[in-house]
């Protein structure tokens, strides 16, 4: 049986081929499929098995032969057969053939297949037990005789025929019963070898447990498709079919799976008494290594600059509380720089904004547009030490291993998503450059989650971001082509890629000094990509228990908003039901619903002008079915929740293949996947930030990231 996960159906011949690839592919030889004491019994017994049969043939062909040329041989196999169960097949065989080796050869000669008997004889080098001859006048005595005698030797042989089936059918039988039943009667496989090739004692060890065939399941992977099929046994097996990039993998268990999706979770408890009472993070890498990334820090403001923030004068303590999300591209070193000092450039901005507002007695806060300015100065402030500092550096060194350090992040680049939360005026800010995506999940009226985007995909698909190209560089057809920055890069904001940012001249000099990348052939007037954010403001209500999902766009290209948001409505409600009882904390209490399906109220249909992406995975795996049966609730961490689904949710045999790919196979099918889940709400307030360790994969105490 297979199952088509791929992008390009089959048609029925070519699965039945691609089925017969991947048993010609893996089917092994018995004692390869069996483990090591088992496949050792059976390669014993197939040995023996097929020595002593061919033990048998031999004595009844020689001895049946041999009754047309003397009528003693008739007797010879009589008494090889009596021998049968109390002396060494050969040993018999040599009887029989000595008793009728009497006649001369050239009495035999004419009869060309007893010469070859002869002949063979000598070449095994048979003697007499005696070591004499025999007489010949012996021999002649016995090989006279007229027609009638033909016939009787004939006879012989029928009857000789019929003797050596039985007594072949009998040894079947021996043996079955043997094997069903027998007990060993040899210790060691090197005993048992030694038994069957110089005994006729019998011996069939059986193994000291009952064993039964293990059936896994197996992946195939075609340049343009992906199939399940199944194989007997337990060894290894990885194999390259052939030149045409195919490849038959051992695909993990849902056991396995489960274990490689909760490898990198994360869950942090917040006992800050501002607004937050929990993150969930989480990892699944594509590339090797991954290039994605992300970064979380909780500021505590002095009671100065707090007093700025305050609403009211009773409350004055203040949390500045940031979460980032980087999609890497191009390797992974922009988005550690990302996650190494994006949040400190911003917020060292933020503190010279609000530093100005405390200087003036008129104004009370800094304004929202002074907030977003300080932002967008922080992420241009680190780009353009990525992109241009560097450079400077690099050239004043001229030294190939500074420029390896510093020309690694602006070679590179990376998509940054960045969340600010001020706890005092519950105000979130979210940052977006490039095509990562957070959405903001609201429960209604009706107790359902609405789904709200607070961030706009930054890619050549986005009507509004190819108009702003366009009017930036007039007159250059190419500057948004299929989609693309100069036809190569998806998102028109990003950190790094400084290939697209550099001066053509710039360029060709760092790579023929040092190294670089060769600009694209339609670079005019650059910079063509910038790392300056667009910012939304939004204002969260944690009474209500607000949620917003981050995430790089590997997610978001498998599941829509609304997807999203009602898979993490759906966990809530699962955990408010098992919580009760317990000493769970009571905002996730708060959930308990009932609803059928996803408990999120669907949003308009999507049109090509909101800039926002389609799960194109769906259509390319051929994912069909409802929600129930898509979607399920199995994991602690709800970020490891959304990238189940994402992968197949009910469906264990997609999650378990998707899985199983390594790189650079798995990107055909999935990105790097990224996922962060703030929850707000009202917890106590006992200023620490602890791991939460069910929804952990380390169980390890951490200090608070203040």
């Amino acid at each position: 049986m297979t199952h088509r996960i791929g992008r390009i159906p089959l048609s029925g011949p070519q699965r039945h081929a691609s089925r017969d690839i991947l048993k010609a592919s893996l089917v092994l030889r018995p004692r390869q499929l069996l483990s090591d004491e088992v496949g050792g019994y059976w390669a014993v017994h197939y040995e023996a098995h097929y020595a002593t049969v061919a033990n048998i043939t031999f004595i009844f062909v020689l001895s049946s032969l041999l009754c047309i040329a003397n009528p003693l041989s008739g007797t010879a196999f009589n008494v090889a057969l009596s021998s049968y169960h109390y002396n060494p097949m050969r040993r018999a065989a040599v009887r029989a053939f000595r008793t009728a080796r009497l006649a001369q050869s050239r009495t035999l000669a004419p009869r060309s297949r007893v010469g070859h008997f002869q002949s063979t004889s000598y070449v095994l080098g048979i003697r007499h037990a005696s070591g004499r001859t025999a007489p010949t006048s012996e021999v002649l005595s016995s090989a006279i005789g007229g027609s009638s005698m033909y016939i009787r030797r004939f006879s012989v042989v029928v009857v000789s025929g019929l003797v050596g089936y039985g007594a072949w059918y009998a040894y079947r039988g021996q043996t079955e019963d043997l094997t069903n039943g027998g007990q060993s009667l040899s210790g060691t496989p090197g005993q048992q070898t030694r038994d069957f090739s110089t005994s006729l004692t019998y011996s069939f060890p059986q193994p000291t447990q009952p064993t039964e065939e293990v059936t896994r399941k197996a992946l195939i992977v075609g340049p343009d498709s992906l199939y399940t099929g199944t194989v007997t046994g337990n060894e290894p097996i990885t194999k390259d079919t052939d030149d045409s990039g195919r490849k038959v993998l051992e695909m993990l268990t849902p056991e396995q799976a489960s274990q490689k999706l909760r490898r990198n979770e994360e869950s942090y408890l917040i006992g800050r008494g501002n607004g937050v009472v929990r993150y969930d993070v989480v990892q699944i890498p594509s590339n090797d290594p991954i290039e994605d990334d992300h970064s979380e820090k909780i500021i505590e403001l002095p009671q100065a600059a707090a007093a700025a923030t305050a609403t009211s004068a009773q409350n004055p303590a203040s949390d500045w509380m940031f979460w980032g999300v980087f999609d890497g591209h191009s390797g992974w070193t922009t988005s550690a720089k990302l996650r190494n000092v994006l949040i400190n450039f911003v917020a060292r901005e933020l503190n010279s904004t609000y530093k100005a507002a405390l200087a003036d007695p008129a104004v009370s806060s800094p304004s929202s547009e002074a907030i977003e300015a300080a932002i967008k100065t922080g992420f241009n402030r680190l780009d353009h030490e990525i992109v241009h500092e560097s450079v400077e550096q690099v050239l004043k060194a001229n030294s190939k291993l500074v420029a390896a350090e510093l020309l690694a992040p602006a070679l590179s680049g990376s998509c940054a998503l960045l969340s600010f939360y001020d706890s005092n005026t519950k105000l979130l800010r979210v940052a977006c450059t490039g095509d990562s995506r957070a959405v903001l999940g609201r429960r209604g009226e009706n107790g359902k989650w609405v789904a709200r985007p607070l961030s706009v995909d930054q890619t050549g698909g986005n009507p509004d971001e190819e108009a702003r190209m366009r009017k930036l560089h007039p007159g250059e057809d190419n500057v948004i082509r299929n989609g693309r920055v100069l036809g190569g890069l998806e998102p028109t904001r990003a950190f790094g890629d400084a290939s697209y940012k550099w001066s053509r001249e710039v360029s060709e000099r760092l790579k023929r000094s040092f190294f670089g990348r060769t600009p694209s052939n339609h670079l005019r007037t650059p910079p063509y990509v910038t790392a300056e954010p667009v910012v939304t403001t939004t204002k969260i209500e944690p009474e209500k228990g607000d949620f917003v999902v981050m995430a790089t766009d590997g997610l978001w290209e498998m599941l829509t908003n609304e997807e999203v948001v009602g898979l993490v409505g759906q966990w809530l409600e699962k955990q408010s039901t098992e919580s009760k009882g317990n000493g769970t904390s009571s905002w996730i209490k708060l959930f308990s619903n009932q609803q059928k399906g996803l408990p999120v109220e669907q949003g308009a249909a999507k049109t090509e002008k909101d800039g926002q992406k389609t799960p194109i995975r769906q259509q390319q795996w051929g994912v069909k079915g409802g929600e129930d049966a898509r979607f399920v609730v199995e994991d602690k961490n709800v970020a490891t929740h959304l990238v189940r689904n994402a992968l197949g949710g009910k469906d264990k045999d997609m999650v378990c293949a998707l899985l199983t790919l390594p790189a650079p196979y798995s990107r055909r099918y999935r990105d790097d996947l990224t996922v962060e889940v703030i929850f707000f709400g009202n917890s106590d307030k006992s200023g620490d930030v602890m791991i939460n360790k069910e929804a952990s994969a380390s169980a390890k105490d951490v200090k608070a990231k203040l």
